[in-house]
């Protein structure tokens, strides 16, 4: 099976700040519809985690000798979760990324690299 990372890309924020409790619940549900699927359809969750806002950000910034409050970039989006996914069938993978991606965020699926793949 190839490993994929399913990255949650937007304003990660607006579900601490800007969304009503119930907007929030709702957007859980189809979290665990997500979920639900990806077991459902023969994809397997190997690991994953919602972030904390971008406030609790700490960068150590390249070469190692600085480390800032927030994020490195000034962006309005940010990775607010992830989730770590086994699979054969990446299509389907992406099809049932949709439905996390309904609720207006993008989703990024990038395959991780393996010993088999990492160059000499």
């Amino acid at each position: 099976m190839t490993e994929y990372v399913v990255l949650i890309v937007g304003d990660a924020d607006r579900w601490w700040t800007t969304m009503t409790e119930q907007e929030r619940r709702d957007g859980y549900a189809e979290y665990g519809r997500f979920a639900q699927q990806l077991g459902e359809r023969g994809h397997r969750i190997v690991g994953g985690a919602e972030l904390q806002p971008s406030a609790t950000i700490r960068t150590v910034q390249p070469g190692g000798a600085t480390v800032t409050d927030g994020p490195f970039a000034e962006t309005a989006e940010q990775v607010g979760g992830y989730f770590h996914i086994e699979t054969d069938d990446l299509d389907d993978l992406l099809e049932c990324c949709r439905i996390i991606a309904a609720l207006g965020d993008a989703v990024q699926v990038v395959p991780t690299v393996v010993p088999e793949t990492r160059p000499s």
